[in-house]
Parts: structure tokens; C-alpha cells; sequence
């Protein structure tokens, strides 16, 4: 089983960037696909993007694409997501977690780690 462990959140401006990072343990994170989820203030829980075992293939939320950018390093068992031209409707909580990929989206199977907190000011 994977545990997951998310960090790089903070407060920015809104048109800033942040670089977020998941550190996994265990034995099966290179062969698993991984994703990032966030979740606002009095909403659900979100995907946002997902990446392949090999990183061949990423897929995105629609309201991400074109400024988000999810890539991993399974030498390192770390998934980053790359946020820029930040929004304040991007604030939330993000996570990262296991899980099989769609066409445009994945449903999460692990456990949730605590997440990180990104805050965008307007």
C-alpha cells in the first residue's frame, strides 16, 4: 500500500505559481498511477490532474488545463503538480493519491493523506 505525504502549498497572489510535491512510500508507486484532488471550503473533493505509472500520459480538469502540470519522478517516489497563473478559485486543499484513470479524470483507491493548503489572494 502507498502512503502518501503532500507539501508545497502556501499563500500567493493570484497570477503567482507553486510547485507541489507527494512523497510515496512503498513498493508499488512506480507502477501506480498516480493524481492530484482538491478540495475547497464547503465543497467536495475535485480531481485535477493525473499522470501514468510511466508518466507517458497526463489528463487534466477542464477548469486546470493550459496552467496546471502534473509530472513524476519514480527514482524519487514523488509526484509534483506545477501550478501557474493561480486563480483565487484555486484555493483549497490539495491531495494526491492511487487510482485508475479515465478519459478526463480518475477515481482515487488509496488512502488520503492530511493534504496542503494553497491559498490564492485576489
Amino acid at each position: 500500500q502507498v502512503q502518501l505525504v503532500e507539501s508545497g502549498g502556501g499563500l500567493v497572489q493570484a497570477g503567482g505559481s507553486l510547485r507541489l510535491s507527494c512523497a510515496a512510500s512503498g513498493r508499488t508507486f512506480s507502477r501506480s498511477a498516480m493524481g492530484w484532488f482538491r478540495q475547497a471550503p464547503g465543497k467536495e473533493r475535485a480531481f485535477v490532474a493525473a499522470i501514468t505509472w510511466n508518466g507517458d500520459n497526463t489528463n487534466y480538469a477542464d477548469s486546470v488545463k493550459g496552467r496546471f502540470t502534473i509530472s513524476r519522478d519514480n527514482a524519487k517516489n514523488t509526484v509534483y503538480l506545477q501550478m501557474n497563473s493561480l486563480k483565487p478559485e484555486d484555493t483549497a486543499v490539495y491531495y494526491c493519491n492511487t487510482g485508475v484513470m479515465t478519459l478526463s479524470s480518475m477515481a482515487a483507491l488509496g488512502s488520503w493523506g492530511q493534504g496542503t493548503q494553497v491559498t490564492v489572494s485576489s
